[in-house]
């Protein structure tokens, strides 16, 4: 006698829920599986909603659709997967004890009762919205769901908006700035804290701020909104923490989630203190018959062993896939955690990162670590090559690689993924500085840029080279600082543009020759800078074997600075 098909039942129908459900189908031809989403649509790709609002493509089906071009609607988990999937339907109630789950169509009101042996709660997460005055007004939206996804396109499409403003200046603020400028929106992003995009440390978010501010698009830090203001019930302006006033006809909140865990609290499974689901390296929650994922779980942290919350649609989907094998063949498979990794496009920029930062190394009790700041091309300039302005992070006392950022109009994405890899790995910078990775000229440079940087920070821990960041050298100018600075590149580039901070130009090739024209006392500081600081390296080297020895290079280079030039 064959034993009952399991019953299997999915709360949320967004990444995680239909990618569990897959899977478990995948294993297991007769298991009876129901998916329960509140929404009409299903598998959304959300990361995609900025690209649809900025008319990147017209088609919306292509966010809820198969590669094929098939939606992914009841009919097709029907058909495709068998899988009773159950939209406009809201799971109200989990009854732990019975194995049930209580469920209500929004459109008629019915409810009804669904019995499990396994449950899979992907409820994910809800945009925070600032808690201030006028926050009701009409013409205030976030960019969460698809619905939110379809009222942006529709006002683009109109072109009634002429000016927006995007509360919070990080990954979706930004996506959703480039979106309204590319619709001849005139768009503010207004941030909180002193810096924007919180993954990077501020040397290489300034740039990106400079980066935007040059694209049209205008950023105010380290100030937010108090309120915001309107007439007969709609939008006019924000109201800033300073008492500026902003005038717009449309503003995105972008600020943030908070994990959906209303239903497994009421349920009685284990919250973590970061607000989110517990669950263990098998994906389960305090009730091993009960599964959670996405942006509703905590998860941990592969660099330090911390709880942390990554609600990102990758990660989503893999946690999906392990709870889906686990379902049918249970303890077989695990999601260990996560190194933080992500990216976003900004115009012709691409910001990406992976581990930590400098900030968070040092608040996750890191005291002891050394970065590098290295700027070139991604392929060779005869390929038409880009730069890309990258910093590598490590423990001194180690060598393990801890975090790596990068931004540019190069093939960043490419780099990232490396160091990532080199992360979850665990792998030291001597491990990196040997890397054997593909080279032809369409794709790199012979050294390539993660390689580059490794051999930079090799240098700074072995004490070769002493850097010193723009940001560094900005504050000893501004300061008035005795120090002597140092532009090691050719007359022309000199002509072309200058920082105009008191430099003195020695091209490089010539530095030996004119010796004379550098400090006499031997401990006087000396910066040394060029277009990407390789020409300061070897000036560097120069100088300390001829007795100098308090001689640093502004890491980066100029193509780093962002500061006002002189042209």
């Amino acid at each position: 006698m064959s034993n009952p098909p399991r019953k299997i039942v999915v709360i949320g129908g967004s990444a995680a829920g239909p990618k569990a459900a897959s899977k478990a189908r995948r294993l297991d031809e007769h298991a009876s599986i129901t998916l329960i989403q509140k929404e009409a649509d299903l598998s959304m790709a959300s990361c995609g909603y900025p690209y649809y609002v900025g008319g990147v493509f017209d088609d919306r089906n292509q966010l809820i659709c198969t590669p094929a071009g098939i939606v992914r609607d009841p009919v097709f988990f029907d058909k495709a997967k068998r899988i009773d999937a159950l939209t406009r339907t809201e799971a109200i109630a989990i009854d732990r004890a019975a194995k049930t789950v209580a469920c209500k169509h929004l459109p008629t009101g019915e409810i009804r009762t669904i019995p499990y042996d396994k449950l899979v709660i992907a409820t994910g997460a809800s945009p925070l919205y600032p808690q201030v005055p006028g926050n009701t007004l009409d013409g205030i939206q976030t960019l969460h769901k698809i619905g939110d996804a379809d009222a942006l396109r529709t006002l683009r499409d109109q072109g009634q908006v002429r000016r927006a403003v995007v509360v919070g200046g990080g990954l979706i603020g930004f996506e959703v700035c480039e979106a309204l400028h590319l619709a001849g929106i005139h768009t503010t992003v207004i941030e909180k804290t002193a810096s924007i995009l919180p993954f990077l440390d501020p040397d290489l978010a300034k740039l990106i701020e400079v980066y935007v501010r040059g694209n049209g698009a205008d950023i105010i830090t380290d100030n937010g909104v108090a309120a915001f203001l309107g007439e007969n019930g709609q939008l006019t302006g924000v109201k800033l923490d300073n008492g500026t006033e902003l005038p717009c006809d449309l503003a995105v909140v972008a600020v943030g989630v908070r994990p959906n865990v209303g239903l497994a609290r009421e349920a009685g499974l284990a919250i973590g203190e970061l607000g989110g689901i517990e669950v263990n390296e098998y994906m389960q929650t305090s009730d091993s018959d009960v599964y959670a994922a996405g942006d509703c779980v905590e998860c941990k942290s592969l660099i330090t062993g911390a709880k942390v919350r990554a609600p990102y649609g990758d990660l989503a989907n893999l946690q999906g896939r392990v709870i889906g094998q686990n379902l049918i063949e249970e303890g077989s498979a695990r999601f260990p955690g996560v190194t933080h990794t992500g990216i976003c496009k900004i115009f012709d920029y691409t910001v990406g990162f992976t581990g930590m930062s400098t900030q968070s190394a040092h608040a996750a009790g890191f005291t002891d670590i050394e970065t590098a700041t290295v700027s070139g091309l991604d392929i060779p300039p005869y390929m038409q090559g880009k730069l890309m302005i990258s910093k590598m992070l490590a423990d001194r006392k180690t060598g393990r690689v801890l975090g790596f950022q990068s931004i540019g109009p190069g093939d960043v994405s490419k780099r990232v993924a490396t160091v990532a890899t080199a992360i979850r790995g665990q792998l030291t910078i001597d491990d990196l500085a040997n890397a054997d990775l593909p080279y032809a000229p369409p794709y790199s440079l012979a050294l390539d840029h993660v390689i580059v940087a490794a051999h930079v920070l090799e240098n700074k821990l072995l004490g070769r080279v002493r850097g010193v960041s723009a940001a560094e050298v900005k504050q000893r100018v501004d300061k008035g600082a005795d120090c002597f600075l140092l532009d090691t590149r050719t007359p022309q580039e000199f002509e072309d543009m200058r920082l105009g901070i008191g430099e003195t130009l020695v091209p490089v090739g010539a530095l030996r020759d004119r010796l004379g024209e550098l400090p006499e006392d031997k401990d006087k500081e000396i910066i040394i800078y060029c277009h990407s600081a390789l020409r300061g390296y070897e000036a560097a080297a120069m100088l300390e074997a001829r007795g100098w020895r308090n001689v640093k290079i502004m890491e980066g280079g100029i193509v780093a600075w962002p500061y006002p030039r002189e042209k």
